[in-house]
């Protein structure tokens, strides 16, 4: 039988840092509101001619790299994204396999906003452990710029730019596999995290609406409570499931959304600080590219090794939520 395995980590971040102190010359805040509230210090932001597909390619690339698989046995890319570099099509995925020089092969994007990275893993896992593909490069990227408004203080402090990429590969070991993927929606609560966008469900009467319903809406307070319950059922469930305790996660990789949240959750988990990984102080909320991006933080600091299991845990717009039970299994 064919299992997965979670063979290398990439990301990229543009240059740009908008910071606190610099959002509040924009909007009525402050650096220290911000942080109480949020844990965020700063974010990066791409230039205006850096696409999504741009970031992801740069990401992708040194995932590659980093891989131990030759890149023209690459047979799938799936991206996760809510910043498309087009609206609908085409993809922003076969945009990032041409910039890496990969025709020919399958390509698609999906749509799960942060739980996006958890929801191309499961994607990826199906793949190979059904026979279809060996080697799947899986991308969360997102231009979150392009579609937030600097006007509104309570969603423009959230979210960054940036991209993080993995390839998951086809083992016969099952000690390398991926154990896990727990992945979940619920419709019911879609306007809580939304983008109208001007899509058939929401016609405009006007340019100017339809320009404005192009940024991000945020209900912030019933959001933070919805998520920190969902994630916490979540995480409980896949490790009860599988049979692990807490303190077998080497590495509690969550979606870094907000201090605030990643701390109950770890809290309910009995986590101790060095096992939860946090990047959102510097990247602000980068949705699909924020697991990636967390993960990648680890491998370069020299702090993520051979076997170390990886539990993620995201929640985002639809309302979706996932959660996946990852050892990381860098060819030998």
């Amino acid at each position: 039988m064919a299992y997965a395995a979670f063979r290398s980590i990439g990301a990229y971040v543009p240059k740009k840092i908008l910071t606190n102190e610099d959002l509040a010359k924009m909007v009525d805040t402050s650096d220290e509101w911000i942080t109480k509230r949020t844990g965020i210090k700063e974010r990066h932001i791409a230039a205006e001619n850096e696409y999504t597909s741009d970031m992801g390619a740069k990401a992708a690339e040194l995932a590659i790299q980093r891989s131990g698989v030759a890149k023209e046995d690459i047979d799938l890319v799936v991206c996760a994204t809510i910043s498309p570099d087009y609206f609908c099509m085409p993809s922003t995925a076969t945009i990032i396999s041409t910039k890496l020089g990969l025709p020919n092969v399958q390509a698609f994007d999906i749509s799960a906003a942060c739980t996006g990275f958890v929801y191309i893993l499961s994607i990826a896992k199906a793949f190979i452990e059904s026979g279809m593909k060996k080697n799947v490069l899986i991308i969360g990227a997102e231009k979150l710029s392009a579609i937030t408004d600097y006007e509104d203080r309570g969603t423009c402090i959230l979210f960054g730019d940036g991209a993080g990429a993995a390839v998951i590969s086809a083992t016969d070991n099952k000690d390398e596999a991926i154990i896990d993927i727990h992945t979940g929606a619920d419709g019911e609560f879609a306007d809580l995290l939304m983008t109208p966008n001007g899509g058939s469900g929401s016609a405009h009467d006007s340019l100017d609406q339809e320009a404005n319903s192009c940024f991000m809406q945020m209900k912030g307070n019933e959001t933070f409570k919805v998520a920190v319950r969902t994630l916490t059922k979540d995480v409980v469930d896949i490790l009860e499931t599988n049979n692990i305790k807490s303190e077998d996660i080497k590495h509690f990789v969550p979606h870094q959304a907000n201090y605030r949240i990643i701390k109950a959750v770890g809290d309910a988990l009995k986590l101790k600080e060095e096992q939860v990984v946090l990047t959102v102080a510097k990247y602000g909320n980068t949705s699909g590219a924020s697991i990636p991006m967390a993960i990648n933080d680890v491998y370069e600091a020299g702090n993520l090794k051979a076997g170390e299991l990886m539990l993620l845990d995201a929640f985002g717009g639809g309302l979706t939520w996932g959660s996946a039970l990852v050892p990381f299994s860098p060819k030998k």
